[in-house]
């Protein structure tokens, strides 16, 4: 046993290791700032799928989510994994072909072309703030990942984890996350399937789903007005509230061509559901097997799962896969909004804007989100919790006035300003006076769209008085 888990270890540590060793290698690609923040626009298909599923496969998929499958069955599961894939085929549908056209760098730079220099700052100060929680929960998780294999503290492991996140990140910029995505994903496909094969020897899958409760195949909400809105709320947490993602942009228009960007939005979308379904197939698995290891803490259930039952080459399968599910979005997760903050928040205020000072730029904010990420993680909320939070306030703040930018002829910067506080507003509002009715993140979205609605006619009125 002393022995398997020395091996484990040195393990992780190489993997730790290869890791920074390909950032390393991926930073001789990056001669200017568009390499360092989109690749050279030059990334091939299969790279732009693993990028796109890797965008969201993190530790709230491998941990949180089977976590609240165990408890609340198919219905606790809607917001994650299932409105990512929601997420990605609207993309797919509705925005890659007119974000690639603009030949932008964020979402900033869209809100600039469309409203107006005022609006771009503050929507970005908004977008680099949701970011926080969303990276946070990766950072957490490496933490825990390092605590039970590594036994070391949390807050230990957490260190160690962002320091291989940082080091890569900021010296290889979206070439070391993309070429680190596609290796990683291939190590998330092998491994989980390798764990469900462990468990299928054990019990035939079609024995596990008979003896398994109802709720955990209920695709539809009770038939009550309440139960309904919280459904709706949980499919359009992530299905809309990821549209903003400046992840999910800067891998759009990383792809080499416009249709390679839209044949990975579909794609990405199709290997996402059918990965994530695996993570939820062993926490049935494990509720017949090992029901105790659940009631023990269902968020380590997979790691202490594999732990248990797993041969040496599960358990490195298992760790190469869960390591890779967090260290590939993190990553991303924190170049996006660094890249936010370089581009739309510190370079308006930097006379000399030269591609060598944007890069600069980029590669401070990297340390600076990461830190600052790195605090909210030590801060005690649950994986679930935090990914969650990230993508909600994105929900209520930014989907309507980029929808709006992208479809409406003269879009309203008033109706945007609008859109973004009223929707904050009522959502934070309802987050401390919670309603056990309608949820906080439908009725945000409702109130950014009244404020848009507001907006624009107010500023129609006025421009016609």
């Amino acid at each position: 046993m002393e022995k398997s888990v020395t091996i484990l270890q040195i393990f992780i540590l190489l993997y730790l290791l290869i890791t920074i060793l390909i950032g390393y290698w991926a930073s001789r690609k990056v001669k200017n700032a568009q390499d360092f923040a989109l690749a050279g626009r030059n990334l091939p298909l299969g790279i732009s799928v693993a990028c796109l599923f890797a965008t969201w496969f993190g530790s709230e998929v491998i941990m949180g989510s089977p976590s609240e499958y165990a408890e609340n069955g198919f219905l606790g599961i809607i917001e994650e994994p299932l409105g990512a894939v929601l997420a990605l085929v609207l993309i797919g549908l509705f925005f890659t072909r007119k974000l690639y056209r603009l030949g932008l760098l964020t979402f900033g730079d869209l809100f600039e072309k469309r409203y107006n220099s005022q609006i771009a700052f503050i929507s970005s100060v908004i977008m680099v703030i949701t970011y926080f929680g969303w990276v946070a929960a990766q950072i957490k998780a490496l933490g825990e990942v390092l605590e039970s294999v590594m036994n070391i503290p949390i807050f230990t492991g957490m260190i160690i984890g962002t320091l291989v996140v940082l080091i890569y990140t900021y010296i290889g910029g979206m070439w070391a996350v993309s070429v680190t995505d596609f290796l990683q994903s291939f190590i998330i496909i092998v491994g989980l399937i390798a764990i469900w094969w462990n468990l299928s020897e054990q019990m035939p899958l079609q024995e596990v789903i008979s003896q398994s409760p109802q709720k955990y195949f209920q695709l539809l909400p009770e038939r009550n007005f309440a139960d309904i809105l919280a459904y709706i709320s949980a499919w359009l947490t992530l299905g809309l509230g990821s549209i903003p993602s400046q992840d999910v942009l800067q891998r759009i228009l990383a792809s080499k061509s416009e249709k390679v960007a839209v044949q990975a939005s579909f794609l990405s979308a199709w290997v996402y559901l059918l990965i994530t379904a695996i993570p939820l197939l062993i926490t049935l698995y494990a509720r017949i097997l090992y029901p105790e290891l659940l009631a023990e803490n269902s968020e380590t259930l997979m790691p202490v799962l594999v732990k248990k039952i797993g041969g040496l080459g599960v358990q490195i399968l298992f760790l190469g896969a869960l390591l890779s599910a967090i260290l590939s979005t993190a990553s991303g997760a924190i170049l996006a909004p660094a890249t936010v903050l370089a581009e739309n928040i510190f370079l308006p205020f930097i006379k000399n804007k030269t591609d060598k000072t944007l890069l600069w730029l980029l590669r401070i904010s990297v340390v600076i989100i990461t830190l600052l990420s790195l605090i909210l993680a030590n801060l005690g909320e649950s994986i679930f919790e935090l990914a969650s939070f990230a993508a909600s306030s994105g929900l209520v703040t930014l989907v309507v006035p980029i929808w709006a930018a992208l479809y409406l002829k003269q879009p309203s910067c008033l109706g945007a300003l609008l859109a973004m506080f009223v929707g904050m507003a009522v959502w934070v509002i309802l987050l401390i006076f919670p309603s056990e009715t309608f949820p906080a993140n439908l009725v945000g979205l409702m109130a950014s769209m009244i404020g848009m609605l507001l907006g624009t006619w107010l500023e129609h009125y006025q421009n016609h008085r």
